[in-house]
């Protein structure tokens, strides 16, 4: 048995995308790589899992399986597919996506869906998105980064959850951050087949804007930052304890 870090490697662009590529193999210059990715592209299914068709998976290479399936799915096999991986994972790392993943991203992500699949299962995770096209440079800073998580000493509770994202610019450094809120030109434009049917496509051209929120990933992007944001998968709101029990409480109207 290897002394050696085992990674769980997964993404929402497919295994054939240049950022899981360049990903494994800065990782596998330390630890004990396994990837568990996509066919095909993934981005936007968020953490949906496949539970009512059959997924279809098969060896790349050597420690590389596709399954048919989401970045969640993908993890899931990992886990308790029995046989694949030689034990648990220390680490699940998700990446690199082509593109952000900030603010409110997050909540439709497949690629930080992956990494808190494995968070769920209590093991530290890390998704990296990049904006910029170099992989490869983005690669030996996630290295460095999964590096530091493997040394930390992990807190009590929920397995850490973190979010990284490169600027589109050589980064200037690298900064702790919140999540943000991105703006966007959202809209359902209607168009018509070839057979004269309705058809809708959704979601607008892309990100507009940011709204201003101090120490948040997008404005550390903006001057040319890494962001490394810690996500939480514990997902009650104690501010609004108080309004769930006056709902649950005695209607008012009787």
């Amino acid at each position: 048995m290897s002394d050696r870090p085992l990674l769980l490697v997964s993404n929402d662009d497919g295994v054939d995308a240049a950022g899981i590529i360049a990903l494994r193999g800065a990782l596998a210059t330390f630890a004990d790589v396994y990837t568990v990715a996509p066919q095909t592209e993934q981005s936007a299914k968020s953490h949906s899992i496949t539970l009512h068709h059959p997924l279809r998976f098969h060896e790349v290479e050597e420690r590389v399986w596709a399954v048919d399936g989401t970045p969640a799915d993908c993890v899931y096999v990992a886990f308790f597919l029995e046989n694949l991986l030689p034990r648990k994972p220390d680490l699940v790392v998700s990446g690199i996506n082509h593109g952000p993943n900030l603010g409110n991203d997050v909540h439709y992500s497949g690629t930080v869906a992956a990494a808190r699949e494995g968070a769920l299962r209590g093991v530290p995770s890390i998704a990296f998105s990049n904006s910029s096209s170099d992989m490869e440079g983005a690669a030996q800073y996630a290295k460095r980064f999964c590096k530091q998580l493997l040394r930390a000493t992990p807190p009590k509770g929920q397995a850490v959850l973190l979010n990284v994202n490169f600027p589109s610019v050589p980064p200037k450094g690298t900064r702790a951050t919140r999540l943000g809120f991105r703006l966007y030109s959202d809209d359902v434009e209607v168009r018509d087949d070839p057979r004269g049917r309705h058809y809708l496509w959704i979601g607008g051209p892309g990100a507009v804007t940011s709204e201003p929120v101090e120490g948040a990933d997008t404005e550390a992007l903006d001057e040319g930052l890494i962001s490394v944001t810690p996500l939480s998968i514990e997902s009650t709101q104690p501010d609004h304890l108080g309004i769930a029990a006056y709902v649950a409480g005695p209607a008012e109207d009787r």
